[in-house]
């Protein structure tokens, strides 16, 4: 039977929880925002005694389901103000299911200079003073944790920037090589986990087989669904291969690649920061492509990035990153943008606000575009917390409105992913109308063959219907990637096959998708409650009065088509 783990930081009290039976079909991002619309006051301080931080795997995760290891980690935002679930990959969701926990809940706030780690067990849970790992950064604590506790363990912690209480601030996640290399980058989560006095949680799971309704069904459903994955071309095919990564030659073609700020959207040296470089160079290097960014992915879409000496550096270089501090900073140097990524998985940022926010000083004077040393000095402020450190660490909204700066790339406080929605007008309806902030996980459109991303025609449908459907698999606790193969209708027939073999009753496609409904309701429930309107469900103005090169487009849907999306 699973449970809740429930933590309060004020008294220091652990206690394990029923889940009601309202929960019981809610995991993930649905099971977030159900908790937090039962549980805190939206107008609340997110850094505040009354936020909530939740860390959860979702309805599937632990079971034999491809690509179900998706950890969410949730809490009302500091950057946005709004409700906020950010998703990671790793070895920690599936550690959880194993622990039989539905989720781990983070409540009230200690002492000031008071640090814990929470370790988790089997047979329990305990706090650990840690105050004397405080301001440590990821990479070293990792390896002091695995020297302590085993290399086995899965490990969710934060670095300088998260004790900061910086509002870009990442939790970062132990992959399949104990690299604390995945992020839940987005949101600010990591100074919700460091205002509650959480350096790292430490799981210590066994291995375990959950409990089946019908195994026999499950398993024949898992190998169907797997064959589904692997067979279609770009789950199959191109991911792997490539990673992500191979949509910076393809995004550039399309012409919306951010590029200096989002001032263009191609960059002439895209090939030198696309997929395609990056494997020719990581093959020089011993590096990795290939690589899973958690147990039982069968698409292997991360890689592993070595340096100019064959040495480790990173892994997991992603396209968001490498547009959103190569492209959109003027960085051709994917070595560069590698070691960008090291810096900020280390210590603890999101690498997309990052990128936009150096992007941002560029266009200010503060550095030119394409300065590298410039972009490694304001990080170091950061790290050692200078007034501009400090200020850069409040995210690329606030860094842009204090330069003074017009074209800032920012929703609800949150900024741009590295598609320009000019050209990709469906995940333009997606930054506007979603939630948590312009957040191109809860509904990218790009590759959608039915709708041309630069007309405005069919794409708030489009956001609409690929809202819902993200949503649900947040639910799941399974990757995004692994949903193409849905379209074809056995796929989809295996999945709801595993739903029925391991959470019981009958399921359609208009139940499962109804998961995405309740939970994007519920999101927006929170948000009205915290003072949002549809007045917030806006573009940043220069989206709308910018031609965008080299197709010469502009985010041409109104407010009120806006609100067509968000009619569920």
């Amino acid at each position: 039977m699973l449970k809740f783990l429930r933590v309060n930081m004020k008294d220091k009290s652990i206690v394990y929880e029923d889940v009601k039976n309202d929960y019981a079909f809610f995991g993930g991002r649905g099971l977030i925002a159900k908790i937090l619309n039962d549980e805190i006051d939206p107008k609340c301080d997110p850094l505040g005694e009354e936020n909530k931080l939740i860390v959860c795997p979702g309805l599937l995760t632990g079971t034999m389901a491809p690509c179900s290891g998706r950890l969410s980690i949730g809490a009302k935002s500091p950057l946005t103000g709004t409700i906020k679930e950010s998703n990671s990959g790793g070895t920690a969701s599936q550690m959880i299911a194993r622990l039989n926990l539905k989720g781990i809940i983070i409540e009230g706030k200690p002492k000031p200079g008071e640090l814990f780690f929470l370790l988790v067990r089997a047979d329990g849970a305990k706090l650990i003073p840690a105050e004397k790992f405080s301001l440590m950064n990821n990479y070293e604590l990792t390896s002091v944790l695995q020297k302590d506790y085993g290399s086995n363990i899965g490990i969710i912690s934060i670095g300088g920037a998260g004790e900061r209480g910086y509002k870009n601030s990442s939790i970062q996640i132990t992959d399949t090589l104990g690299h604390p290399s995945r992020a839940a980058g987005r949101g600010g989560l990591g100074s919700v986990m460091g205002s509650k006095g959480i350096k790292a949680i430490i799981l210590d799971a066994p291995k375990s087989v959950p409990q089946y309704l019908d195994q026999a069904k499950f398993s024949q459903a898992a190998r169907k669904y797997a064959k589904g994955i692997t067979e279609h071309p770009v789950s199959g095919q191109g991911l792997p291969a490539l990673g992500t990564a191979s949509l910076v030659n393809m995004v550039n073609a399309l012409g919306a690649l951010p590029t200096m700020n989002y001032q263009q959207g191609s960059f002439d040296k895209a090939e030198d920061i696309s997929g395609e470089k990056l494997a020719e160079l990581q093959k020089t290097r011993n590096g990795k492509t290939g690589h899973n960014c958690h147990p039982g992915c069968v698409i292997k879409c991360s890689n592993i990035y070595n340096d100019e000496n064959g040495n480790y550096l990173t892994s997991g270089l992603e396209y968001e990153t490498i547009a959103l501090n190569g492209a959109n900073c003027g960085i051709s140097s994917l070595d560069a943008i590698a070691k960008i990524d090291r810096f900020c998985d280390d210590f603890g940022l999101d690498t997309m606000e990052t990128g936009c926010t150096m992007a941002v000083c560029m266009e200010a004077g503060k550095l030119r575009f394409g300065d590298i040393d410039g972009v490694f000095g304001l990080l170091r402020e950061m790290a050692e917390g200078t007034d501009f450190g400090k200020l850069l660490g409040q995210g690329t909204q606030y860094v842009g409105q204090k330069l003074g700066v017009k074209r800032i790339p920012a929703v609800k406080g949150q900024s741009m992913a590295g598609y320009d929605p000019r050209s990709l007008k469906g995940t333009g309806v997606t930054y506007a109308t979603s939630p948590m902030g312009a957040d191109h996980t809860c509904g990218n459109t790009l590759g959608n063959p039915t709708v041309d991303p630069h007309k405005k025609e069919g794409q708030v449908e489009l956001s609409k219907n690929t809202q819902i459907e993200v949503a649900a698999f947040d639910n799941l606790g399974m990757c995004h990637f692994s949903e193409f193969c849905t379209a074809d209708p056995k796929n989809m027939a295996a999945l709801l096959e595993m739903m029925e073999a391991y959470l019981g009753g009958e399921w359609s496609v208009q139940r499962l998708l109804g998961i995405g409904v309740q939970t994007l309701r519920l999101e927006r429930n929170f948000n009205k409650k915290a003072g949002f309107t549809e007045k917030d469900d806006i573009l940043p103005e220069f989206m709308y009065q910018e031609t965008l090169a080299p197709q010469n487009t502009i985010f041409d849907i109104s407010g009120d088509e806006l609100q067509k999306a968000v009619q569920y």
